[in-house]
Parts: C-alpha cells; sequence; structure tokens
C-alpha cells in the first residue's frame, strides 16, 4: 500500500456514520457533514472529498453554530488536512470557532503492533468495565491535563453498556494508583479500530507503559480480525508512533465553538 492507499482506507472505512451509538446519541446529516449529538460534545466532520461552494459552505457552518446554540452545547469541528476548501479553517475561525492542537492521523497494521511489550516491573495492565474504575480514569485524566474529564465516565460507560465487545478500556496501576489509561473502538463493519487515551501521570513516563497500552489493544483488535489501527496523535505521541510501525496519513484539528453556559472541555 502506498500512502494514498491507506488515507483512502481511512476515508473510505471511518468516515461514516458510526454502526453503533449509546443510549441517546445521535448521528445524522446535513447535506455533505455528519453531525452527532448527545455527546459531552458535539461532533461535526465533512463528508470526505466534498465541495462546497463557498456561500453555502458559510451557511452550512453557521446552521451547525446555531443548531448547537440551540441545544446549548460544545460544538468540535473535526477538520482534516485534506479537507476542501483549502480556507475551510479560516472560514471557521470567521464563524466562531477556536482551533485547537492540531494532531496527526496515523494508521498502522494491528498485526505489526501486537508485540509482546510488557509493562515495566511494578506496573500491571488491567481490562476494566465497572464505573469506580472509570472513575479512577476520569481522575486520571483531570490530574494529567489539568481538566474536567468527568464526562468519561459517561462516554465510555455508554460505550461499554452499546457493546460490551466494542469498546476495550486498560487501565495501567502501579503504586496503588492508575497511572495510565488508554481504549480501543472497534468500528463496526469495517477493518478499522481506534487507539485513544494513553494519558499517562507525569513521574511515569518514559518506562514504556504507553507502548504497553498500544501493544495490549493491538492484541485484543488481532483476536477481532482487525486489521487497522488508527490513532490521532499529538506531538508527544507521534515520534513513539512512528517508531512502533504507524505512518501518518494526514492531519486533524479539533475547531471548537462553546456557547455561554456550556461545559468547556
Amino acid at each position: 500500500m502506498n500512502d494514498d492507499d491507506w488515507l483512502a482506507a481511512f476515508d473510505e472505512q471511518t468516515r461514516g456514520t458510526p454502526a453503533l451509538l449509546p443510549d441517546g446519541v445521535e448521528a445524522e446529516w446535513d447535506g455533505p457533514v455528519l453531525r452527532i449529538t448527545g455527546r459531552h460534545r458535539g461532533t461535526v466532520v465533512l463528508a470526505p472529498g466534498a465541495r462546497v461552494a463557498d456561500g453555502d459552505l458559510d451557511r452550512l457552518i453557521a446552521r451547525q453554530r446555531d443548531l448547537f446554540a440551540a441545544r446549548g452545547e460544545a460544538l468540535e469541528w473535526k477538520a482534516y488536512g485534506h479537507d476542501l476548501p483549502e480556507d475551510l479553517p479560516e472560514r471557521l475561525r470567521a464563524a466562531g470557532f477556536v482551533p485547537e492542537e492540531r494532531e496527526t492521523v496515523m494508521v498502522g497494521l494491528a498485526a505489526e503492533l501486537a508485540v509482546d511489550a510488557p509493562p515495566p516491573d511494578g506496573v500491571v495492565l488491567r481490562r476494566v468495565t465497572g464505573t469506580d474504575d472509570l472513575r479512577r480514569i476520569a481522575d486520571l485524566k483531570s490530574a494529567v491535563w489539568g481538566d474536567d474529564g468527568s464526562w468519561l465516565v459517561e462516554h465510555l460507560g455508554g460505550m461499554i453498556a452499546a457493546d460490551p465487545d466494542g469498546t476495550a478500556v486498560l487501565t495501567a496501576e502501579g503504586g496503588g494508583e492508575v497511572v495510565s489509561a488508554a481504549w480501543l473502538e472497534f468500528v463496526p463493519g469495517t477493518e478499522f479500530a481506534g487507539l485513544w487515551g494513553g494519558s499517562t501521570l507525569p513521574a511515569w513516563r518514559g518506562r514504556g507503559i504507553y507502548r504497553a497500552l498500544v501493544a495490549a489493544r493491538a492484541r485484543i483488535a488481532v483476536e477481532r480480525g482487525t486489521r487497522f489501527l488508527q490513532v490521532d496523535a499529538s506531538d508527544d505521541s507521534a515520534p513513539i508512533l512512528r517508531r512502533l510501525g504507524l505512518r501518518p496519513v494526514t492531519t486533524t484539528t479539533p475547531f471548537v465553538w462553546t456557547p455561554d453556559g456550556a461545559p468547556r472541555t
């Protein structure tokens, strides 16, 4: 596969309507954009390859913003580096959206990532499903990123309830605490699963925990017959993932609009 093949597989298999959503979460198309409501922060993404005239695109952006404003919910427009038109980011800014950190979309073969990579001595990996463990993960996220991660309890709990086999949540525990956590989300009806999370307490970084969590999730994916793994990688994690064998295919930038009074996450 060349670079275009990797990107085409990602676009064709991961950017459509989700096959399975938790209770209360809905997905619908508004022309060329897919809109998901009912989460802690709504999501809008443009269909791959979509071409929208300038005036129509501005009205489309404003319509998404106004719909979420009426719901009192924050909105993330997930803009990919190869989306058209090229001035989409400027149009989102003009509509009041604020860009967050750009990430690199990386794709790899699950079988190549499913290596024997045990965690360091004193650290145990554990698959979890219970609310108490999800709260510990939310507390970890809050500690690492300095924000309110409590929404993760409902988010992950809803995903697990909707399909217990469709989301695999892992903790890395050492010294009696959760020191890192990550999860794997399968994309039903496709060859893909997504690697998400991967937050690690600063004192525990640089010991191979992140690599162990990637390998553990890859092994779960291989057991399910999944071919590709995808991750939106930060600048910190992208070099590690490159060394593990994932390849960059595009970038993604969350453009966020938050109405007055809505939680900011």
